[in-house]
Order: structure tokens, then sequence, then C-alpha cells
């Protein structure tokens, strides 16, 4: 796992990347947040393709464990990738309202969460 600090004015926004996937279940995300939270990190960008593809599959109830734990410290996400790949009306609305709001964004590039973070 790598971790890269963006800065932007008096935030800290800390970049995820990994070769393969880092997050399949709610303990491992809340580990990492822990960890980016005790070094002031204001957001966090993670790439899809480090999450499992459970994720993206709604009825599993991972995206709504893990989201709730970002949600419960506060902590901003930004989710970027390919994101157009997981089939469903149900992910692809879900990521529309998620983007309606500030917290939670699901992104195509790192420029862009950078931006909204």
């Amino acid at each position: 796992m790598n971790i890269e600090i963006h800065e932007k004015g008096d935030r800290k926004i800390a970049e995820v990347t990994a070769e393969g996937i880092l997050i399949t279940n709610a303990e491992e995300a809340l580990q990492i947040l822990a960890d980016l939270y005790y070094q002031e990190c204001d957001g966090i960008i993670l790439h899809e393709q480090n999450i499992s593809p459970d994720f993206f599959d709604l009825k599993t109830g991972l995206a709504g464990e893990i989201l709730q734990k970002f949600s419960n410290y506060r902590m901003r996400l930004a989710i970027v990738g390919d994101l157009g790949k997981y089939p469903g009306q149900s992910i692809k609305d879900f990521i529309f309202e998620s983007n309606k709001g500030r917290h939670i964004n699901f992104l195509t590039s790192v420029a862009e969460a950078k931006e909204k973070l």
C-alpha cells in the first residue's frame, strides 16, 4: 500500500494506491480510515480497483457498511476509477445520489477527486 499526501490550502488529502485489492471488508476500510484520520487527513482518495467488487454489488451491504464508517468519522471520501463497468441501475443510482453531496463521491480521475475534496 502506498499513500501520497496532496495538500490543498490547509487541507490534507491522502491518495491510497496498491497493486491489488486492499479492501475486502469494513474492518480493512476502517483501518485505513483510522490510520489517515490520525495523520490529520481531511479526505481520502481510493481507487476502485483496490476495493473488492462486492462493494459495488449493493446486495452485499459492503458499500453501506464501509461508507457508514466514513460518515461516522466525518472523513470525506472519493472513489475514483472506471465505475461504468459495474452493471445495474441500483449502483448507478447510488453513485448519482452520492455525487449530489460533498461527503462521498465517485469520480473518474484523481484530479477531479482532489478538486471535489
